[in-house]
């Protein structure tokens, strides 16, 4: 299954959402989505192609009702999410839905890119856990490149599970909790090797929290 879904805040209306396959988004406040499955998505071949635009001046706030499951499809393990965010100036996202839950069998990849503007904000978060209640196994690789105007703010990689090295310690966790803030003038902060915020050169930061299991959030200094 192909899956596409917009989203574009403008100000002074209720978000536009245009949505075809397994996810579309229902308005739940002026300037509030939440995103919202229609179909088991995604199984292995299935493909995700998102967009989320907020205009200049605008606000968005996107959640989800429910976590997200990626199961093994009859012919592949694989599946895929592309995730496309503008913001523009002026302009705020606060986008945090719910984990994404890679089912031991499955294989899940994620490309997102982001263009924000210097003068907007942004809060940007993704959290992963790999397999159910007593499943092994399972994989899942994140890129995310970010653009702050024509400066590049961010080129990120991380991988979990199957197919990532067993000489880096990352393999071992199977729980992410990322998040991407801009701006942040925080200074770098670490509460170990598994918990750290990095100050990125162009502004914001990059919060990574690496784990057993996906628990509930730990304030940050």
């Amino acid at each position: 299954m192909r899956t596409e879904l917009s989203i574009i805040a403008a100000p002074g209306r209720l978000p536009r959402i245009d949505a075809v396959g397994g996810l579309a988004g229902r308005h739940t406040g002026t300037d509030t989505v939440h995103l919202i499955g229609t179909a088991a998505t995604p199984l292995g071949g299935d493909e995700l192609d998102i967009t989320i635009v907020v205009r200049p001046g605008a606000r968005l706030v996107v959640r989800s009702v429910a976590a997200t499951i990626a199961l093994p499809g009859p012919d592949t393990l694989f599946s895929s999410a592309r995730w496309h965010f503008e913001i523009g100036a002026g302009a705020e996202l606060d986008f945090d839905p719910e984990p994404t839950i890679v089912a031991g069998g499955a294989i899940h990849h994620t490309v997102t890119t982001v263009q924000v503007a210097p003068d907007a904000r942004l809060r940007l978060r993704e959290r992963v856990q790999l397999g159910r209640s007593g499943e092994d196994g399972g994989g899942w690789r994140g890129d995310l490149s970010a653009d702050l105007g024509d400066i590049p703010l961010l080129r990120h990689r991380l991988e979990v599970g199957a197919g990532a090295s067993t000489d880096d310690r990352l393999t071992a966790p199977r729980a992410l909790d990322s998040e991407l803030v801009y701006p942040d003038t925080r200074p770098a902060w670490a509460g170990s090797v598994e918990e750290v915020r990095l100050p990125l050169a162009a502004g914001g930061s990059l919060t990574t929290r690496t784990s057993a299991r996906l628990h509930a959030a730990v304030a940050v200094h």
